[in-house]
């Protein structure tokens, strides 16, 4: 039993610990200690024993089937003594099967022996007990080859002893709400360390702290926290993310706004899994598998944006796994309230909530209002604190005085000063609103933001500002800004965009969804290390990756057309301030006076309240919702899905519904509209709502939930792809790319239609038949490129997806957005996103294709065409680009120095990456490498599963019972 026990220890190490590579011994043997410990606690009541150790040590050594032995010999002598000792040892060997199945009663039962049982035993002396108990043992070792075989195997008592001690420990750790395994917040001492070398971290902020022991989080129940911007929040996200992975042994979700951010953690946790032994996975864009593979010994952290989060729960659901799911984080929580992606979250964390007891909730936000229904919906406890690590000031400028906003004053503004700045005529014309006052008050010495209504609107300033600086702003820093130049040239293929040419040279860019990724990330890595000083920006930036500044100006009070809400103006200005680098920051809003009342409201107010978008966003909303509660079998009938809808935000706030319909009422009409469209099956009786019929799904209807097809195109979807099994034209994929190309983008397209005609010219005549087939024939482009009249209806919505496919097809040829977004007078940062969009919506469609017998000839064809419209490179570069973080840019740049393959970089000296590749920094590199050996890690592991499935024995083998 004693082996047994060893070996069960071995096994429990390795559960609760995390491999023992990245763990110091002393750790593992604390480790293992406290859960000795906890599951063998000595009782307070029990006389201590000076000899116990020295028995513990002869029972450590003693092999099972002698204890065994030993056990069966006090039961044969037991009728020759009548002792209290020996009546005491009589019935433990009585209970000796009970012993078998519980290894820890024996270890108990092992401590008594070795304690005085009766009072007559405390005047012996302890050699004579110590000699006593060696006599039994020898006795016990020299009969041993006498002893009679025990009906019951060894074999079998000793694997019912290990799955015993398993499952006991198991029971403990999910009773138990938190594990210990280390002195900083029950992680390990590397953990903190970590924080030190790879992000700077000395000391945690006293909120910080306060939240990490918060009585709600040991006792693992859901919370929502919110601090302002910079206060520090995704840190204390990451350390119960930690907890999770390595204190409970749990899978985490991440979930994050966008692409760009969720690529950025990948990088910035890759370092942190290598060394603590977890994995990190990607799930945005067409990135992500569905269900994710079920690994056996390490954990996963699973990094996604809002769509691909949901449809990693639904797999989870339909896989019987969400339970596996420890912890979900969402990160700027007040999403919910925002359009079809706030319905999406919403309809996430509502599943998680109704089909799992046991994962745990973890929302944060700077901008939360009415917390109480989102108290109510998510069933969490609730932590704010105002604190922030730098100083805000907030000033409004109305023509040339500076106002402190101040509520105290009268109308909520206190005079601070006059702009010390003199302005020539020309000048005053020229920039009437003081900008270049502003800025150069701070640059180049220290960072600022200008946020900007429009994507036009920051190019001009940032032209405006560079016309009128002095020459000395060109020497500061003046070769890195060429290298950035040149680095510019390189990812255009020869090209720079005229304005960054001309403002680079001042330490000025502008920043918005009109560059591309390459150019976005060249911008901001050169802003983060000082190079750029200035950033003219869309309000994209406050939302996106963490780019502070000393001072932040808002050009206008207006994003495009729309007036600025208090949640938008809170996250701009929350970028005023770095933290250990800047004492204060400072955020300028310029106001015209026509504004300046609707300023006042602003700058005063609450931010607005968080409101559910099932019913705004209907398909991809309430119909998406309840077509998927069917289809996951999670509610099946009309009574069921009125209990799940109840735990929803929108059965919080049902001051939201129509006053004409109940919640129920909506209900069924979405049941019956989705029945109508042949995607549910049943009936819905007008008489009973309450109707305990079971609804079920189609195989159209399956098909559209679990490839996340928004249900307004799925039947528009299906007939397409039947029309396509009648004729598909597959002498290039010009027909497949039209089918891959996303329904939504059609609405943001405007045909140049000379542009239009040429292309539609350039094409083969098998290619030409495709335009007839999807209904735009060559008479109607002709007429639209003459400005001739157009007699013939056709469907403006196709018209615009073939020109949008032509965008595409181009792409895929030319593999250059630089020269495509030339060719069809388009922003490259539109190109771009076309193609994202395109990639992620062809993963979508193969998914689709694949619940669907009858499109398996589409299967093979899409999942070659989404690999090519992820990364739109030649071949070679895609095993880099594979890596989160490396874009084409870098990845030539890696391929041309010899880095030809994801071993090559998992293996790389981030040094030597330093010293080889031009305009990478340090940090750059380290990330770089940790997320090629993460990605490796990730494909040998799922190898590696795969192996060992085919290896399994299986259970049901013919005869073997």
């Amino acid at each position: 039993m004693w082996l047994t026990l060893k070996v069960t220890k071995r096994v429990l190490a390795k559960s609760v610990t995390v491999t023992q590579d990245n763990f110091s011994a002393s750790e593992n043997v604390v480790d293992i200690k406290s859960d000795r410990e906890g599951a063998c606690q000595k009782h307070d009541s029990d006389p201590p024993d000076g000899n116990q150790e020295l028995t513990e040590s002869i029972f450590n050594d003693l092999p099972s089937s002698q204890l065994l032995y030993f056990e069966k010999m006090n039961e044969l002598s037991s009728a020759s003594r009548t002792s209290p000792v020996s009546k005491g040892r009589d019935e433990r060997v009585n209970s000796s099967s009970d012993k078998v199945r519980d290894p820890l009663s024996f270890y108990a039962g092992a401590e008594r022996r070795s304690r005085p049982t009766d009072s007559s035993s405390h005047s012996k002396p302890a050699l004579c007990k110590a000699e006593s108990l060696k006599d039994h043992l020898k006795s016990a070792m020299t009969g041993n080859a006498r002893a009679q075989t025990l009906q019951v195997s060894k074999t079998k008592q000793l694997k019912e002893a290990v799955l015993s001690e398993e499952i006991f420990v198991a029971r403990k750790a999910i009773e138990s709400p938190s594990v210990d395994i280390g002195p900083f917040y029950r992680l390990p001492s590397k953990v903190k360390d970590l924080f030190r070398q790879l992000r700077g971290i000395e000391t945690l902020y006293e909120w910080q702290h306060d939240c990490l022991t918060l009585e709600s989080l040991q006792q693992r129940k859901n919370l929502i926290y919110s601090l302002p911007t910079s206060g520090g929040k995704t840190l204390v996200a990451e350390i119960i993310i930690l907890q999770e992975l390595l204190c409970r042994q749990k899978d985490v979700l991440m979930i994050l706004p966008y692409v760009a951010i969720v690529q950025e953690k990948v990088r910035g946790l890759s370092s942190f899994g290598i060394e603590l032994g977890f994995l990190v996975e990607e799930y945005a864009g067409s990135k992500g598998r569905f269900p994710p593979i079920k690994r056996r010994v390490k954990k996963s952290l699973y990094i996604a944006t809002i769509e691909k989060g949901h449809a990693l729960v639904n797999s989870l659901i339909e896989t019987e796994r969400i339970d596996d799911l420890g912890l979900v984080v969402v990160d700027e929580l007040h999403m919910l309230g925002e359009g079809s992606r706030g319905a999406i979250l919403e309809i996430t964390l509502a599943k998680i909530l109704y089909t799992s007891k046991t994962t745990q909730i973890i929302g944060m936000s700077a901008t939360l209002n009415n917390v109480g229904d989102l108290q109510k919906f998510l069933q969490a406890e609730y932590y704010t604190n105002n604190f922030r690590p730098v100083d805000l000031k907030e000033y409004i400028k109305i023509r040339d005085t500076i106002y402190a906003v101040d509520s105290k004053s009268e109308n909520g503004f206190a005079f601070s000063r006059l702009l010390n700045f003199k302005y020539s005529s020309n000048l005053e014309r020229a920039d009437p609103d003081h900008i270049i006052a502003l800025v150069t008050e701070v640059i180049p010495k220290y960072s600022c933001l200008i946020f900007c209504p429009t994507k036009k609107s920051c190019e001009n300033v940032a032209s405006l500002v560079c016309k009128y600086l002095k020459k000395e702003f060109r020497a500061h820093k003046e070769r890195e800004k060429e290298d950035l130049i040149k680095n510019l040239k390189s990812i255009g293929n020869g090209t720079v965009c005229p304005v960054l040419k001309q403002t680079v040279p001042f330490g000025i860019a502008y920043h918005h969804s009109g560059l591309t990724n390459d150019e976005r990330k060249s911008i901001e890595e050169a802003y983060s290390s000082g190079v750029l000083c200035l950033l003219a920006c869309t309000a994209t930036l406050a939302a996106g990756v963490n780019l502070p500044a000393r001072r932040v100006i808002l050009r206008s009070p207006y994003i495009g057309n729309d007036f600025l809400k208090k949640n938008q103006y809170k996250q701009m200005i929350g970028r005023a301030g770095r933290a250990g680098i800047d004492s204060a920051g400072e955020s300028i809003l310029i106001v015209q006076e026509k504004d300046k009342h609707l300023v006042q409201d602003l700058v005063h107010s609450p931010l607005e309240n968080c409101y559910s978008n099932l019913l705004l966003e209907l398909t991809k909303g309430m119909q998406s919702l309840l077509l998927s509660l069917v289809g996951l079998k999670i509610a099946v009938t009309y009574e069921e899905v009125d209990n799940f809808m109840c735990c929803t935000l929108l059965g919080v706030q049902q001051q939201l519904l129509p006053k004409e319909k109940s919640l129920s009422e909506v209900i069924k009409d979405g049941l019956e509209n989705l029945i109508e469209k042949g995607l549910l099956k049943g009936t819905i009786s007008e008489k009973d709502h309450n109707s305990k019929s079971a609804l079920t799904i189609t195989p159209l209807g399956k098909a559209t939930y679990k490839s996340s097809i928004d249900l307004a195109y799925c039947n528009l979807l299906y007939r397409e792809l039947r029309k396509g099994l009648e004729g598909l034209v597959l002498e290039s994929n010009l027909h497949l790319l039209y089918l891959s190309t996303p329904y939504d983008m059609t609405f943001t397209c405007s045909p140049d239609w000379m542009i239009y005609f040429r292309q539609f010219n350039q094409l083969s005549a098998a290619e030409r038949k495709v335009a007839d087939i999807v209904g735009v024939p060559e008479s109607f482009i002709t007429k639209k490129a003459s400005g001739q009249a157009i007699r013939k209806n056709v469907d403006n919505a196709v018209v615009n997806r073939l020109y949008l496919t032509f965008v595409l097809y181009s792409l895929l040829k030319e593999t250059n957005i630089w020269s495509v977004s030339e060719k069809f007078n388009m922003s490259r940062g539109y190109v771009q996103n076309l193609l994202s969009s395109a990639a992620s919506f062809a993963s979508c469609l193969l998914h689709f294709c694949e619940e669907l017998e009858e499109f398996w000839v589409y299967k093979a064809l899409l999942t070659e065409l989404t690999k090519q419209l992820t990364y739109c490179v030649k071949a070679e570069l895609i095993p880099l680009m594979e890596v989160a973080g490396v874009l084409e840019a870098r990845a030539k740049q890696l391929y041309n120095a010899g880095y030809k393959t994801l071993a090559h970089l998992a293996n790389a000296n981030p040094e030597t990456l330093v010293r080889m590749i031009e305009h990478l920094s340090r940090r750059q590199a380290k990330q770089i490498v940790s997320s090629a050996k993460m990605l490796l890690s990730e494909k040998a592991e799922a190898l590696q599963e795969e192996v060992e499935e085919l290896l399994k024995v299986p259970t049901d083998i013919p005869g073997t019972h």
